[in-house]
């Protein structure tokens, strides 16, 4: 009962610990304007003014409304003055916003006369995102503790490896794209497992599953890619892509296959684990059958997951498309085709992951010690 206690302490003292930390950084987002070098104005009165109506050539109906925003300035050496700027909002709130009282904006301030003035640049978002990030972290030591914290420090190191891939890749000038994503793919999946599963046979087992059906679903496309002649591949719809777009896809498709593949590899090789120490008597054979259940019961969920946020992706520009008089055809070759192909490319990695974790799970369970 007292080691009960000693740990239930400690768990406390941790949680009071976050808490704590957790609201000074939001505290210090909201009063850190002095440590940014553009101006930031702090809005103190808003006042709504006239609201037009407009009408486009395919009869799409907005409403567009002025605000004159009141603040003041909250850094540089302008710090304190009175700025008065006007802000146009639409409701659709497609390329503007809306802004309140409270809010702290990015402005461009220049002098005319005796008065200054100002132009919106962005909002402020600092504060809202350490929020969420507080509290990302703070669900996870409290549903999770232990397990939670190393999930956490797995998603901030694949940050810190994607963040120099990134200048890697853009000191080559996008030469060596596919080699350095793709290391980066195994350098994802083993530090992500390690930190998750620890150094164990179940990681090797889940890093095995996790690249060979990542690799078997690159391979399948790029067969089918070079039997079709890459027919219906428009390349030309990515966004803002400066360098040679195929490479790119081809990365962009390998990183999402794997964060798909992991996902049910993790989950079938555990279940495994699982029940090898409840049932220590199963053969290789029961394994396997007991592995290709699991992930035929996983497997639709999984392939809906990616469906929905592809359809998420990409639903607000398609609809924008479809409202400007564009036909579905060519809504869906510039908007939805590409994601359509990598959804299938993941969805393939997800199906062939099934018998390749449940035939390493058979032949490497039986020598695992399961003794508790």
């Amino acid at each position: 009962m007292q080691g009960f206690n000693k740990k239930h302490r400690v768990t406390w003292w941790a949680w009071l610990l976050v808490l704590f930390i957790g609201g000074l950084l939001v505290w210090g987002t909201a009063h850190d304007a002095r440590l940014y070098q553009d101006p930031i104005l702090q809005v103190t009165a808003v006042q709504k003014q006239q609201t037009t109506k407009e009408t486009d050539d395919f009869q799409n109906v907005d409403h567009q409304t002025k605000q004159k925003l009141t603040g003041h300035l909250l850094n540089t050496k302008r710090r304190g003055q009175r700025v008065t700027l006007t802000n146009t909002y639409s409701t659709s709130g497609a390329m503007d916003q809306r802004y309140h009282v409270g809010s702290q904006l990015f402005v461009v301030v220049h002098r005319s006369g005796q008065q200054l003035h100002a132009m919106v640049k962005d909002k402020k978002r600092d504060t809202p995102l350490v929020f969420m990030l507080w509290l990302v972290v703070g669900l996870l030591l409290l549903m999770m503790q232990t397990s939670g914290l190393m999930a956490f420090l797995s998603v901030a190191a694949n940050g810190v490896l994607f963040f120099l891939a990134i200048l890697l890749n853009g000191s080559t000038q996008g030469a060596q794209v596919l080699w350095i994503f793709g290391s980066l793919a195994v350098a994802f999946a083993a530090v992500t497992l390690w930190l998750v599963l620890g150094w164990t046979r179940q990681m090797v087992i889940t890093l095995m599953t996790t690249l060979g059906g990542t690799l078997c679903s690159i391979l399948v496309a790029l067969v089918v890619f070079h039997l079709t002649h890459e027919k219906g591949m428009y390349y030309e719809s990515m966004q803002y892509v400066t360098q040679l777009p195929r490479p790119l896809f081809i990365a962009e498709t390998l990183l999402g296959s794997l964060g798909a593949v992991m996902d049910e590899s993790t989950d079938i090789i555990s279940s495994l684990y699982a029940l090898k120490r409840e049932r220590p008597q199963l053969t290789p054979r029961q394994i396997f059958l007991s592995g290709r259940q699991i992930g035929s019961t996983i497997m639709g969920p999984l392939i809906n997951v990616l469906f929905f946020i592809f359809v998420a992706d990409t639903f607000p520009m398609a609809l924008l498309y479809l409202k400007n008089g564009n036909s579905w055809g060519y809504t869906f070759s510039m908007n939805m085709s590409m994601g359509v192909v990598q959804s299938l490319i993941s969805g393939i990695g997800i199906v062939l992951a099934v018998p390749l974790a449940s035939y390493l799970a058979s032949r490497w369970l039986p020598q695992e010690e399961v003794h508790a």
